[in-house]
This record gives structure tokens, sequence and C-alpha cells, in this order.
């Protein structure tokens, strides 16, 4: 094994696999011709650069790799239509079409058994393992921590705290750490930016450079909910700069547009065309009032718009300043259904199709939540750079109803600004999914 726990075999292997899969399905499906093969690889290998599919490591998550490697077979049949298109060879649209699908499955089914297979196979070998050591000692460290010691799968191995603090949990002080460091055979080494000075932070850099120790940087998470961080170069000085927003690009936001606009679609003549009447006769057998509800909200670049619900409560002068509680007199007996089910939601899948919102974002608070929390919480108002959502990330898990704390907020920012930083159109399939799982479940919160 070398330096980090891998072999070196490991990644050549699992390229030349791919590429077995690519060339196999081209030459049954496609071409017999070794050029048209070749060029084929070529268009792959071009594309792996582009949108970096193998920028794989172990911490990185299954539906990121099945969102890579979509996204690649989608571009890669693309550009194989243009060089057909271009060389004025007909291909059968049934043989691209399998094509595509073949080669979606065997690709991605191969990387979910090979990444299942790494899980496994360190937890049950305790081989292919990173010993790792944080310097610092604080509620950011102690995370992660916790997550080498309680998730074997991944093959991290942490050997201890490096800290000045009068801690018990340490293993030593700062400056003890790089003979530790050497003598254990350390392979990573995880900095926590809060406790070490400039000139401690460069004494790391070059000892592990001089040592070929993989060195990272842990922020406060008080300070920075964003993971992650892009280096860029001026001319020959390097420039760290927060991620940029994914639907800032004008394709992948036309992606996503499009996708709202047919979902949305489908929701309002499958299913809305008979619902609502039925919802409807419920709502005014009950109580007096308009079926539906609508009450002013922020959406994308802080811009008020009508969201539309249907109507759950019985006509109050709070609605607009206080959310509903657990028990809430206000709130009808439809009403208590419709809300545990999400079913009051339906309505804004004509905000969606409006342009108002998006199936899947950051939930829009009421007026004074927003008024309250943007100059509380730190990055509160990169909420509103995107179109807020029926359903969104916080909100499967486990972020949503009544707002009872700060901290509740703040992890409901959390989770919005992290979905806002990695957006793929595979997140919000998935989150759709839970979402659609949660109202048969019924949400415990959804008061």
């Amino acid at each position: 094994m070398n330096k980090g726990g891998y072999s070196k075999f490991i990644k050549p292997f699992v390229y030349g696999i791919d590429l077995l899969i690519v060339s196999s399905t081209s030459y049954f499906l496609l071409s017999q011709s070794i050029v048209d093969i070749v060029v084929i690889i070529l268009f792959w290998i071009v594309l792996s650069f582009l949108i970096s599919i193998y920028a794989i490591y172990r911490f990185t998550k299954l539906i990121k790799i099945i969102s890579l490697f979509f996204r690649q077979t989608i571009l890669l049949t693309l550009l194989i239509c243009t060089y057909y298109y271009f060389k004025e060879t007909i291909i059968p649209k049934e043989s691209i079409i399998n094509f595509f699908l073949i080669l979606l499955v065997s690709i991605i089914g191969w990387r979910v058994f090979l990444f299942i297979f790494f899980k496994k196979y360190r937890i049950i070998t305790g081989s292919n393992n990173i010993y790792t050591v944080i310097i610092g000692d604080n509620v950011s460290t102690k995370k992660l921590a916790y997550f080498f010691d309680n998730s074997p799968e991944y093959g991290y191995r942490f050997k201890g705290f490096f800290s000045n603090s009068n801690s018990s949990d340490k293993k030593g002080t700062i400056e003890e750490s790089f003979d530790y460091i050497l003598d254990k055979n350390i392979n990573e080494v995880y900095c926590s930016i809060k406790e070490l000075s400039d000139d401690q932070i460069k004494d790391y850099i070059r000892f592990c450079e001089a040592n070929m120790k993989v060195l990272k940087f842990i922020p406060d998470d008080k300070e920075l909910f964003s993971k992650d961080l892009q280096l860029d170069y001026y001319d020959v000085s390097p420039i760290i700069s927060l991620r940029k927003i994914p639907l800032e690009d004008p394709i992948k936001y036309l992606f996503k547009r499009t996708f709202d606009i047919i979902f949305s679609s489908l929701v309002i003549v499958f299913l809305l065309s008979w619902l609502i009447p039925i919802i409807a006769l419920l709502i005014k057998l009950e109580s007096k009032g308009a079926v539906f509800f609508k009450q002013y909200r922020y959406g994308a670049d802080f811009d008020l718009f009508l969201c539309y619900k249907f109507r759950s409560m019985t006509p109050n002068k709070e609605s607009d300043s206080t959310q509903a509680s657990k028990n809430d007199a206000r709130v009808t007996r439809i009403g208590k259904f419709i809300r545990r089910t999400s079913l009051d939601e339906l309505p804004q899948f004509f905000n969606v199709l409006f342009g108002e919102m998006s199936v899947v974002g950051p939930r829009p608070l009421l007026m004074s939540h927003t008024e309250d929390y943007k100059d509380k919480i730190s990055k509160f108002m990169v909420r509103h750079n995107v179109k807020p959502g029926i359903t969104g990330l916080a909100q499967v898990s486990g972020y949503r109803g009544n707002i009872a704390s700060d901290s509740d907020m703040q992890n409901r920012v959390r989770y919005d600004i992290f979905y806002i930083e990695n957006w793929s159109l595979l997140l919000d399939i998935n989150i759709i999914i839970q979402t659609i799982m949660n109202v048969f479940k019924g949400e415990e919160k959804a008061y």
C-alpha cells in the first residue's frame, strides 16, 4: 500500500474498467469501427477532465458519484450524436437510446458496487486506512474526531488531538505533534484555524510539504457554513474564495427551470385538477372563509410574491406574524390533516409554474421571521440568491414546522446554504422522493 493507504493499482484498474464498459457498449450498440470507438473513448476522457468525474474521494457521497456519472453519460451521448451527424452516418435512434440506457446503468451500477465494496472492505479487513491527527481542541475538532471514530467504513483512523489547551483528551502539545506525526507515520493532519497563529500555520505548511503529509484546515463552523472553498490563481498569486453558486450558471438554471415547469404542470393536470375540488369542499363545509390562503413572502433577489396554500386555519389576524404551534386552536380539523400530510402546500405548484418558486429550494419564511433573522444569522441572506421551494433539504432533514429557537433557524440556514452551493438535478430528485415518503408517513413537526 502506498501513502494514505491506497494501492497504486486501484485507480488505474478502476479507470480501465470504466473505459472497457464504454468501449464494449459502443462496439455492441453503435459501431464496430476501431476509429469510432477510439473517438468515443477520447470523448469520455476529455469530458472526465472537464467534469472532474474522477475527483472522487473516500468521503465523497454516493449521490455525488451518481450525479457525476449521470452527467458524463448524457454529455457523452450528445457528443456521439454530434459526431455521427457531421460524419453523415445514420445511427438508428433506438441504438442511441439503448446505448445511453445500458451505459448509464452499467457505469453507475459498477460505481455503486465499488463504493459499497470499499466501505465493506475497510470494515472487514481493517486495511486501506488513512491515519490522522487533529491540531486543536474545540467543538469543530471534536465533531471531526467523532466522524473519524464512528465511520470506520471511510477508512480514517484517528490517533489523537494536539493542543496547547489544558484538555485531558489531548495527546500532546502543538510542539510535540511534529515528532509524533513522523514517528507514527501519520498520513493527514487536520488543523483548526481557530487555534493556530499565522506563524504556526506556516510551520505546519512547511513541515507537511517537506515530509509529504496531507494538510487540511478546519474552519470555525459558526463563522463559515460552506464546506467548499475554491482556489483560483490571479497570475501566480493564489486566491481562495467561496464556492460559486451552481444555479448562477445559465445552463444549470435552464435545466432546473425546465424541470420545474414540467413537474409542476404534471402535478396541476393529473393531481390538482381533481384534488382541489375535494379539499375545497371539505374546507368550506367546516368553516367560513376562502379556500386558498395567500401571504406575501420574500423570494429570489428578496422580491415579494404571494405564496398560495390551502387554508388550514380559521381566519385570524396573527397569521402573518405567528406560526402554527402544536395543538394550535386556530387550526381546523381538515387543516390538521392537510398540514400533517403537506397537502396544504400543493397550490404552490402554481407559484412554481408562474416562476415565483421552484419545486425544491429554501422554504420561504414568514416576513416577520426574515426581518428578525436577516441581521442575526451569518449568510442568512444567501437563501435569497435562488428561488424558494415547495420542499427543501432542511425540511427532509428534520427541520420543518415551528421555529422555537435561534438554533432551529441556524440549522435550517446551514442546510439551505449547503443545498445552494451543492445543487444538482439529482439532489432535487432525491429531495422530492424523500418528501413524497414523508407525505405518506406524516410528519411529526407539521403542526
